[in-house]
């Protein structure tokens, strides 16, 4: 079910043509948000992958500050499988793809090394949404997710809500979600930024000014696995409590650094109360003078400096190079299945799980 809203013209240059397939009886199809200042968000049911975001520069000029692409079939056959889409049911990674609840062993699908990675290889980002669009600033989607997909115990009922505040230039995720079993639910929108906009060749993001709101962060083995120690920024490069360029410190010689063939790590955001909307990260881009926040109410927030884009071709013709993008995943920590000391993932009946996150854009005045 969708609204006449979806055939409002927009200003990314997508064609509603080119999104339109029908996959195991269910059709996928582009969606254009706007607001009351000119903001535009373009996305699709296939993944609620987020195709464009159209917002100004310090000169008034609009520009797509997501990677994205501009037909379906390479959304669904993208290098990046995950490129700017929601993430489930688990987001991040699980140790050798098998974790224990409630004294019974679950067996997840391998996608990224020894491990499982963001829900596996046909986890929420390779699903076809039901979607309604209810007015020109929102549109709601609905996932069910069967007991045993990719290895994942219960039914999982799921609806994200993407929403366009109309007072300021803003992005807000809302995530719920009810299990009829005891299960594990950590959901995320895995949105590869770049705030100059995407180009042939996208340029990267190492000159952006970065702020994190976090003393803490989640180090990582040789294949990203946390260690299970919660260590402090403080005096090593992980350390954005104050802006740094994103590049100023990338390549230094420091473990977590090598780990990550650059920043890909959760960090520990500093909260006034559990499930409390707070600032968690701020980026700004130099060249185009535009900013970005990111509020959360969850306690962790993956940062994801784009370390492995090879660049492949996206929307109209854009290319994306290595770190040509940065991601900030609201999330719980990685492998926390398996690290009981860690903020629990867990889902139990009769309970509900509940997660915003808002991107604000603006410009530096």
């Amino acid at each position: 079910m969708t609204s006449t809203a979806t055939s409002t013209p927009n200003i990314s240059g997508l064609d509603r043509k080119n999104f339109r397939k029908e996959i195991d009886g269910k059709k996928t199809g582009l969606y254009i948000l706007k607001n009351a200042k000119g903001m535009e968000v373009a996305v699709t049911n296939y993944g609620c992958a987020i195709l464009s975001i159209m917002v100004p520069d310090k000169e008034g000029r609009y520009a797509n500050v997501i990677l994205g692409h501009d037909n379906i079939e390479s959304v669904i056959h993208s290098p990046e499988p995950f490129l700017s889409t929601t993430i489930g049911r688990y987001g991040n990674r699980i140790a050798k793809g098998k974790f224990t609840l409630y004294g019974e062993e679950h067996h997840l699908a391998i996608n990224n090394g020894p491990n499982s990675l963001h829900g596996g290889p046909t986890g929420f980002h390779a699903r076809v949404w039901d979607v309604v669009q209810p007015n020109p600033n929102t549109v709601i989607f609905n996932y069910t997710s069967a007991d045993g997909e990719e290895g994942f115990p219960g039914t999982l009922e799921v609806e994200m809500t993407y929403r366009l505040e109309d007072e300021i230039n803003a992005l807000a995720i809302e995530y719920k979600a009810t299990t009829d079993k005891a299960t594990i639910v950590n959901l995320t929108n895995h949105g590869f930024f770049n705030l100059a906009g995407i180009a042939n060749p996208t340029p990267d993001v190492l000159d952006n000014i970065l702020t994190i709101n976090a003393d803490f962060y989640v180090p990582i083995d040789e294949v990203s696995i946390p260690t299970g120690e919660i260590l402090k920024v403080e005096g090593t490069p992980m350390d954005f409590r104050t802006p740094h360029a994103i590049g100023e410190r990338i390549d230094e010689p420091f473990w977590q650094l090598k780990n990550g063939a650059g920043y890909d790590h959760c960090y520990v955001l500093n909260k006034t109360e559990r499930g409390s909307l707070d600032l968690a990260a701020t980026c700004v881009c130099p060249a185009s003078g535009r900013t970005m926040e990111v509020y959360t109410t969850e306690n962790g927030l993956q940062l994801y400096t784009g370390n492995w884009l090879n660049g492949f071709a996206g929307s109209h013709g854009a290319t994306f190079p290595a770190r040509s993008a940065v991601c900030f995943e609201a999330q719980c920590f990685p492998d926390t299945p398996n690290k009981a000391h860690f903020p629990s993932a867990i889902l139990l009946p009769g309970d509900e799980y509940q997660q915003i996150t808002v991107y604000k854009f603006g410009v530096q005045e």
